[in-house]
Formats: C-alpha cells, sequence, structure tokens
C-alpha cells in the first residue's frame, strides 16, 4: 500500500489558506461541501427565506472550513518559497 500524504490540503504559496486537495479524502470532502452548497440552494429559496439559506451557507462553509482546518497543512501567511 503506497503511503498517503499527511494533509488532504496542502497550504497555499501565497497568501493565507489551503489549495486543492492532493488526496481522495480531501476531493470527497470537497465535491460534498459543493453538492450540499448546490442543494441548499435547489432546497432552499433564497429569495423566500433569505435567513435561513445564509445560515445553511454559513454551516456548510464552516464545515468545510473546519475539515481543512482539521486535515490541512499548517497556514500562515506566506509570500511564495522560501
Amino acid at each position: 500500500m503506497a503511503e498517503q500524504a499527511a494533509y488532504w490540503f496542502p497550504a497555499k504559496t501565497y497568501g493565507w489558506g489551503w489549495g486543492l486537495p492532493t488526496v481522495w479524502q480531501g476531493w470527497a470532502t470537497l465535491a460534498v461541501a459543493l453538492a450540499l452548497f448546490v442543494l441548499g440552494s435547489a432546497v432552499i429559496a433564497p429569495r423566500v427565506d433569505p435567513l435561513l439559506y445564509g445560515l445553511y451557507m454559513l454551516a456548510i462553509a464552516a464545515a468545510l472550513l473546519a475539515v481543512c482546518m482539521a486535515k490541512g497543512a499548517p497556514t500562515t501567511w506566506r509570500w511564495g518559497e522560501k
């Protein structure tokens, strides 16, 4: 069995945050989050209930951020390769 990468999401080279996933678990997490964003847009009409829609989207974004913080490389502000 091949050795898995330590982090699902690598730190960005420039700025703060994480880049695209490097392992299948990261891609699956990103796909689920995107599917939940689309599903929420289809189920919760933003014009009918904007507060519920906003809270739903905020919850999905917070969950994705939590996964990135738990499974991603430690991140700080970066100015490129050293």
